[in-house]
C-alpha cells in the first residue's frame, strides 16, 4: 500500500460526513434586518459550502485551452504546497488544458493589504478563477476590518472581471485547533462566510480533517521545537522527514503554521480534491447578475495606486529611486515597481479625498521608525522593524483611515533620526544573527514603493 493511500484510508474513516450543508444564516444579495457588520457570529465547523459553484471556470475547464488560476493569500499559499498540488490537480484531470498558475501570495499578509494589491498581483492577469486565503493572518483583525477588505476584494474582481469565479479557502494553525476541536470555526472564517452566503461564492476549510486527526492522537500539529522565524520566503518550502514520526502520528508542519509539504499541504489538497465534485456540480455558467449592494459600504472596493514619483505627491529631504539591481528591493519589483529609498530627514506629502490612505513599504534589519500626521489630527510613529526582521518583507503602514470619504485629508510621512534597540525587540531565536552580524541593522531608511488611496489624490 502507497502512503498516500494509507494516509487516505485514515482520513476517511475519520472523517466521516464532514462535507455538509451549513445552515445559511445570510441569503445571497439580502441581509437580514439585525445584520450588524461589527460583529461575527461563530459558525459551525463543516468543510466544504458549495453556494453558486465554479460554474464558468468549470465551463471553460471543459471548452479546453489556456486556463489560469490566481492563488491569493499569505505564506500558506506561497509555499509550495496545495498551491502547486491543485494546479497539478487540474491539469491532470483536463489534459486538453494549459492550466497556468498566478502567484499573488505574499508571506505575513492580510485581506487589508490583499483588497489594495489585488489589481496589480491579480486583475491584470485576467484570472479563470481566484482562489482567497487569507483567514490565518486575519486571525487579530476586527471582524469589521476583515469585512471591508474581503468584500471589497469580491466586489473589484466582479465589477472588472465578471465572469471570472472565486473560491474562499481557510487554512489553520496550532492555535485555532481547540476551537476548532469543539465544532466551531476561527472567527476571521467566520466573517468570511457571512461573505460568502452573501455573493455565493464557495468555500473550503481545508482544516477539518486535521484537528480530527490530531484528536485521534494520529497527528502532531507542531513537529519542531524550533520557533517561527519567518513568515514568508523559500525558506519555508520544506518537507517532513517521514510520512510519520516515531509515535505513529503525521506531523503537520514544523513551526505549527506552515505545512510540510509531503503531509500537512497534502492533507490541505485532499481536502479540496473531497469538495471538489459538489462544488463542480452547483451553479449555472453565464453572466454574473449586477452586484448587490454591498454588505459595508465602505468596504475596500474603489482602489488607486499612486507611486511615490507621481507629481501630487511632494517630496523633500534624501531619497532615491531604486534602480532594478537594488540589492535591497530588487527581490520585490515583481510586487511593485519602482521602489524609493527615503534617508532620515526625508518628507513625503499629499492630499486625497476619501477614507483609506496606506503605505506600501518593507519591514526588515534597515527599518527605521517614521512620523505620521494628518492636518487637523495628533501625529504618531511607525516603526518599519518587528521582530521577525532578519530579512525583508512587504508590509503595509496605515497613513489615514476612517477619514471623512468626502474631505480632502493632506497626509504627512516623515522618517525620523531616530535610534532604537533592533536587537530587544527580535525574537529570542533570532537575536543571534543580530550578534552574528550587527552591522547588518545599523541602516534607518524607508523603502516603499507607493500610495495605496481608498478615493482619489487631491492638489
Amino acid at each position: 500500500m502507497s502512503r498516500t493511500s494509507w494516509l487516505a484510508g485514515i482520513f476517511t474513516a475519520l472523517l466521516g460526513g464532514a462535507i455538509g450543508a451549513q445552515a445559511i444564516t445570510i441569503e445571497a444579495g439580502k441581509l437580514p434586518v439585525d445584520f450588524d457588520p461589527q460583529k461575527v457570529d461563530i459558525r459551525p465547523l463543516v468543510e466544504s459550502v458549495p453556494r453558486q459553484g465554479l460554474p464558468n471556470f468549470y465551463g471553460k475547464l471543459a471548452t479546453g485551452g489556456e486556463v489560469t488560476i490566481a492563488y491569493f493569500g499569505g505564506s500558506i499559499t506561497a509555499q509550495a504546497g496545495y498551491r502547486i498540488h491543485s494546479r497539478e490537480y487540474f491539469q491532470k484531470e483536463y489534459p486538453n488544458c494549459q492550466v497556468k498558475e498566478i502567484h499573488a501570495a505574499i508571506g505575513g499578509t492580510g485581506s487589508n493589504l490583499g483588497a489594495l494589491r489585488l489589481e496589480h498581483d491579480v486583475l491584470r492577469h485576467n484570472p479563470d478563477l481566484v482562489m482567497v486565503e487569507f483567514a490565518v493572518n486575519d486571525s487579530g483583525a476586527h471582524p469589521y476590518s476583515i469585512r471591508k477588505s474581503m468584500e471589497g476584494i469580491v466586489r473589484h474582481i466582479w465589477r472588472e472581471l465578471p465572469a471570472t469565479d472565486i473560491l474562499f479557502v481557510y487554512t489553520l494553525t496550532a492555535a485555532h485547533v481547540k476551537e476548532m476541536q469543539d465544532g466551531k470555526m476561527q472567527r476571521s472564517a467566520s466573517v468570511m462566510e457571512d461573505i460568502a452566503d452573501y455573493y455565493g461564492i464557495p468555500s473550503i476549510h481545508m482544516g477539518v480533517e486535521i484537528v480530527k486527526l490530531e484528536a485521534a492522537g494520529k497527528l502532531v500539529m507542531k513537529a519542531s521545537d524550533k520557533e517561527l522565524t519567518r513568515v514568508s520566503g523559500d525558506e519555508l518550502n520544506i518537507s517532513a522527514d517521514n510520512f510519520v514520526n516515531a509515535e505513529g502520528k503525521i506531523p503537520f508542519a514544523g513551526d505549527g503554521v506552515h505545512p510540510y509539504a509531503n503531509t500537512g499541504h497534502q492533507l490541505y489538497m485532499d481536502a479540496i480534491r473531497r469538495s471538489l465534485p459538489a462544488i463542480k456540480a452547483a451553479g449555472t455558467a453565464g453572466a454574473r447578475a449586477a452586484l448587490p449592494l454591498p454588505m459595508v459600504k465602505e468596504c475596500w472596493e474603489n482602489v488607486i495606486t499612486v507611486p511615490l514619483d507621481h507629481p501630487l505627491v511632494k517630496i523633500t529631504g534624501t531619497w532615491e529611486k531604486n534602480p532594478g539591481d537594488h540589492a535591497v528591493t530588487k527581490g520585490f519589483i515583481g510586487r511593485m515597481d519602482p521602489f524609493f529609498t527615503f534617508s532620515p530627514g526625508a518628507e513625503i506629502r499629499f492630499k486625497f479625498k476619501g477614507t483609506t490612505a496606506a503605505l506600501y513599504n518593507l519591514l526588515g534589519p534597515h527599518g527605521c521608525i517614521f512620523e505620521k500626521s494628518v492636518a487637523g489630527g495628533k501625529s504618531s510613529e511607525v516603526r518599519t522593524f518587528d521582530p521577525y526582521c532578519t530579512y525583508h518583507r512587504l508590509a503595509l503602514s496605515t497613513l489615514a483611515d476612517q477619514m471623512n470619504p468626502d474631505a480632502v485629508h493632506e497626509v504627512t510621512l516623515k522618517v525620523l533620526d531616530k535610534d532604537f534597540d533592533k536587537r530587544i525587540i527580535l525574537f529570542d531565536h533570532n537575536k543571534g544573527d543580530f550578534d552574528k552580524n550587527p552591522a547588518k541593522y545599523d541602516p534607518k531608511l524607508l523603502y516603499a514603493a507607493c500610495i495605496f488611496i481608498i478615493g482619489e489624490i487631491c492638489e
